[in-house]
C-alpha cells in the first residue's frame, strides 16, 4: 500500500507492505553514499538489508534510548559524513525507532543545508507516529526535542514484520498512539482496538493510524492549530516523563496515563478497559505535587489556564481550557 502525503515542498510516499525490507531497491534510491543510521537495540540484519543495496554504505550504530538524541551524537553522525565524503547528492536512512528518526531526519536536513532523508520506523510508536509529520529534532540542556526543524523525508518505509522481534510491551507501547489518535478522531479504529485481535488487525491499525496522522499534518504541517490534537494525553504525560527522570515507563505509557483524566466518563470507563486489555497503565505512582508542578511548565499553559485536548465522545474531540485548580483535580484521579 503507498499511502502519499503532501507538504508545502512536495509529497513523499509511506510504503506500507510485509518484506518491505527486503526489497527496498524498489522504493529507495541507494545507488550513492548511504549512512545507515541504527541503535544498539535494533536487530543488526535491518541496517545490513539497507546496507547490502546502497553503491557505498557507511552504517552507524548510536546507543538505545533516549540519550543518544543529543549534540554529541549529532556531530558523531556528521563527522561520518564529512570524513567520508558525502555530497548533496547522497542520502542518510534511519533504521529503528523514533530517537534514530528523530536524529538522522536532523542530520540531513541540516548537513549541506539538506540532503534526501528515508525512514525505516522498526518499531511500532514510530511506524504509527514519529515517521510521519516531518519533525525532526535532538535534545539539549536536558530539555526533549528544542532544537530540531520540519524535514519531510523522501520516503518512509513500514514494514510491520519488523515488529516480530519486539516484545509485546513495546507493540502495546506503541498502540497507545493509534489508541490516542482513535479516541479524537476515528470511533471505528477505537472499536477494532475495544473488541479485535490486535494480531489479526495490526496492519489494519496502523494503516488507520496513519490516515489520521496524515490528515492532521496536512492540514497542520507546521503545528499552528489542529496538529495539536496530537497532542491528547501528552499534558499529563510529559509531567510524568519529566517528573519522574528515573520512569522506567516508555512514553506511549506515559500516554496511556495522561489520557485517562482527559475525557468523559462514559469514555473514560471504556478506556479503562482497551487499557487493561492491553496491558497499558491507568495510574502512577509519584509525587502529586511533582506532577502538578510539571504541567505548570507545559507550553500550552497561558496565565492561569492550560489548553487540553478533552474527548467527549469516542472520534471526536475539543480544544478545552481549565484552570490550574481543574487540572490538579484530573491529575488526583491518576496518582496512587
Amino acid at each position: 500500500m503507498i499511502i502519499p502525503v503532501k507538504t508545502s515542498v512536495g509529497t513523499y510516499d509511506i510504503v506500507l507492505e510485509r518484506g518491505a525490507l527486503y526489497s527496498i531497491d524498489k522504493y529507495l534510491n541507494l545507488n550513492r553514499k548511504v549512512l545507515v543510521v541504527t541503535d544498539s537495540g535494533v536487530p543488526a540484519q535491518y541496517a545490513k538489508a539497507v546496507a547490502e543495496y546502497a553503491k557505498e554504505a557507511f552504517v552507524v550504530t548510536i546507543p538505545q534510548g533516549e540519550t543518544s538524541k543529543q549534540i554529541q551524537t549529532y556531530q558523531l553522525l556528521l563527522q561520518e559524513l564529512v570524513e567520508n565524503g558525502f555530497t548533496r547528492t547522497d542520502c542518510v536512512v534511519a533504521v529503528g525507532g523514533g530517537v534514530v528518526g528523530d536524529l538522522s531526519g536532523f542530520v540531513a536536513a541540516t548537513f549541506m543545508r539538506g540532503v534526501d532523508f528515508y525512514n525505516i520506523p522498526t518499531t511500532l510508536l514510530s511506524q504509527v507516529d514519529s515517521s510521519i509529520g516531518g519533525k525532526t529534532a535532538i535534545d539539549f540542556m536536558g530539555i526533549k526535542n528544542i532544537v530540531g526543524s520540519f524535514y519531510p523525508p523522501k520516503k518512509v518505509i513500514i514494514d510491520p514484520n519488523t515488529l516480530k522481534t519486539l516484545p509485546f510491551r513495546q507493540v502495546a507501547n506503541g498502540l497507545a498512539e493509534s489508541l490516542k489518535m482513535s479516541l479524537t478522531s476515528d470511533e471505528e479504529l477505537f472499536s477494532i482496538l475495544e473488541n479485535g485481535n490486535i494480531d489479526e488487525a495490526l496492519d489494519t491499525i496502523i494503516e488507520k493510524s496513519l490516515l489520521i496522522k496524515r490528515a492532521v499534518v496536512e492540514s497542520d504541517e507546521h503545528e499552528k492549530g489542529l496538529r495539536k490534537v496530537l497532542n491528547f494525553g501528552h499534558t499529563l504525560a510529559h509531567a510524568v516523563e519529566s517528573a519522574n527522570e528515573m520512569t522506567t515507563l516508555y512514553h506511549g505509557e506515559c500516554v496511556a496515563i495522561g489520557m485517562v483524566p482527559m475525557c468523559s466518563e462514559s469514555v473514560r470507563n471504556r478506556l479503562l478497559k482497551v487499557l487493561t486489555k492491553l496491558g497499558l497503565p491507568t495510574t502512577v505512582e509519584g509525587n502529586e505535587d511533582a506532577l502538578i508542578a510539571a504541567c505548570k511548565h507545559d507550553k500550552k499553559l497561558s496565565g492561569a489556564e492550560i489548553t487540553i485536548v478533552y474527548v467527549e465522545r469516542v472520534g471526536s474531540f475539543e480544544f478545552k481550557k481549565m484552570s490550574i485548580n481543574e487540572l490538579e483535580a484530573m491529575i488526583r484521579r491518576v496518582v496512587k
